[in-house]
């Protein structure tokens, strides 16, 4: 197993995944892809850009979300494991797959969070899309 991809949404205990993928990737000699899919631009789904404020803040957005994926890299290669962070807007789940093909990965860990019947109802769970979507193994790890 020499890829592992880690999917980071930057809402809570996402750490606990990070760890996880870190405790794996540790003992088999893995690289660890941080991926953090974010919204994307307005354009893309048809909208207008909007004010110039609009799209400085979104800027902002993504540089900060930026800097978190590179902190947590950073800090799992201090800790011995080869780390890099990726941040790409998209589809999330496409993204997800399509990155897997790219990277050669192994294995994809996701994190669960428990939500209620009406927002699994109307939105459904990432990590069950992944789970439904990809050929590749994956790993779901409770998050809370």
């Amino acid at each position: 197993m020499k890829n592992i991809l880690v999917t980071v949404d930057f809402n809570r205990n996402e750490q606990l995944l990070v760890d996880k993928a870190f405790q794996l990737a540790e003992r088999f000699d893995s690289k660890i892809w941080l991926i953090h899919i974010a919204a994307p631009n307005p354009d893309f789904v048809g909208y207008e850009v909007g004010p110039q404020c609009i799209r400085d803040n979104r800027a902002s957005e993504l540089r900060k979300e930026h800097k978190l994926l590179q902190e947590q890299s950073n800090e799992l290669n201090k800790k011995g494991v080869k780390a890099e962070g990726l941040l790409i807007q998209g589809a999330t789940i496409e993204m997800i797959m399509e990155e897997s093909k790219k990277l050669n990965v192994d294995l994809i860990f996701a994190g669960h969070h428990e939500h209620s019947f009406l927002y699994k109802a109307f939105v459904g769970s990432v990590s069950g899309k992944i789970l439904k979507k990809s050929k590749i193994p994956v790993l779901i790890v409770p998050l809370g």
